[in-house]
């Protein structure tokens, strides 16, 4: 009895101990999380497009989802104790505009040009990836979070602020799709002038980023979000992890334009000293 009354003590017991154990666990294995998880990613996603990994490892679903959560949850737990029912209502929201545009991208090519997955993402609805909100959602985040720090007091004025956001969302897609086309997560049949995904894609990204920037600003503190961002170091460490994944796989098959902009947001990340080289060992 004493020893089950003592698990059932250290069990948290509202959303505050919630909070507390999961910013804990997030700061004790900030490497793991932040450096070894990419680098583990693009080690099995090569091995999988290159045909050197077998089945069923290779390009597993539910492996690729759970990396990317992983990655994910320095700021899904930092953003946590900000995610009031305003905000809470605003993700929920986004969550159902990436399903449906996503939908409506799948089945009748807009807005992103014709498409479809080549490969298995995780349990799948209606022909979408059911992981969709965490592969999406978190980008968005964090490139709002990198422009209200590197803008600072500029930050205050909304028509700047939300352009550099929307741009720097278009930037981190110019890193993603190519990455993600080259590995065939998924595949434009009629090909595309940049690293075969073509010009529709970004515009219907300037579509997304617009509305989820949108929905974001609206849901979040801003200056909630920014002090932080000031004060919880690992906040941006998901940006740390997709600068190395995706930056490395474009590197790998030498999509030598995304691997720049890859360079230049790891550079972004010095100036607004988020890029934690301490991340760098164990």
């Amino acid at each position: 009895m004493g020893e089950r009354s003592q698990l059932l003590d250290q069990i948290p017991r509202s959303r505050l101990d919630w909070e507390a154990r999961l910013d804990r666990l997030v700061r004790e294995n900030r490497f793991t999380i932040s450096v070894f998880f990419p680098l583990n990613g693009i080690v099995l996603l090569l091995a999988s497009a290159e045909g050197w990994l077998p089945e069923p490892l290779a390009f597993n679903g539910l492996l690729i989802l759970f990396g990317t959560i992983v990655m994910r949850s320095p700021l899904l737990t930092a953003a946590l104790p900000l995610t009031d029912r305003r905000a809470a209502a605003s993700v929920v929201a986004l969550t159902a505009y990436a399903y449906a545009i996503e939908y409506a991208g799948v089945h009748t090519g807009f807005p992103y040009g014709e498409f479809f997955y080549g490969v298995d993402l995780g349990p799948i609805i209606a022909g979408i990836p059911l992981g969709l909100p965490v592969f999406f959602v978190p980008l968005v985040m964090n490139a709002y979070l990198l422009c209200i720090l590197l803008l600072g007091s500029r930050a205050e004025h909304t028509p700047t602020r939300l352009l550099t956001v929307i741009i720097t969302v278009l930037l981190m897609d110019i890193i993603l799709d190519p990455g993600a086309v080259a590995l065939g997560f998924w595949v434009y049949p009629d090909g595309g002038i940049f690293y075969d995904v073509p010009v529709s894609n970004y515009v219907g990204w300037v579509l997304s980023a617009t509305i989820a920037v949108l929905a974001l600003d609206f849901g979040y503190d801003r200056h909630a979000l920014l002090q932080r961002v000031n004060e919880c170091a690992f906040m941006l460490d998901d940006l740390v992890s997709f600068i190395i994944l995706w930056g490395g796989i474009n590197a790998w098959f030498g999509n030598y334009i995304p691997t720049v902009f890859a360079i230049i947001f790891a550079i972004g990340l010095l100036r607004a000293e988020r890029f934690d080289t301490d991340l760098l060992s164990p």
